[in-house]
């Protein structure tokens, strides 16, 4: 499985961003995808997760409200509306698929629960 990860751009506070995130490879594999981010000097954290069937969705608390994951199922994308964003928010966002032996709800916030990664976009905020 390859992720391509797009969108991240330089906006100002309070504007709105989507990211996109396309599979490719042995997609049919993917239970679930999810997007991490990493700002400067800080450890990778878990932004949000959807799985593909059900469709269940899962939110830190720091961007619940505010930010919406979704995908399609036909274009193997996930994607990540992001409104009312904040310098805190600033990161290298990355995608990440959750292949079968699927993980365990407790895990799914931490990268080592996913096993496929994208190469990341940058998304700064500015005050």
């Amino acid at each position: 499985v390859q992720l391509q990860a797009s969108g991240g751009g330089l906006v100002q506070a309070g504007d709105s961003l989507s990211l996109s995130c396309v599979a490719s490879g042995r997609t049919f594999s993917i239970y679930a995808m999810a997007w991490f981010r990493q700002a400067p000097g800080k450890e990778r954290e878990f932004v949000a997760r959807m799985s593909w069937s059900p469709r269940n969705t899962y939110y830190a608390d720091s961007v619940k409200g505010r930010f919406t994951i979704s995908g399609d199922n036909a274009k193997n994308a996930v994607y990540l509306q992001m409104n009312s964003l904040k310098p805190e928010d600033t990161a290298i966002y990355y995608c990440a698929a959750d292949v079968p032996p699927r993980a365990i709800m407790s895990s799914i916030r931490y990268q080592a629960a996913y096993d496929y990664w994208g190469q990341g976009t940058q998304v700064t905020v500015s005050s």
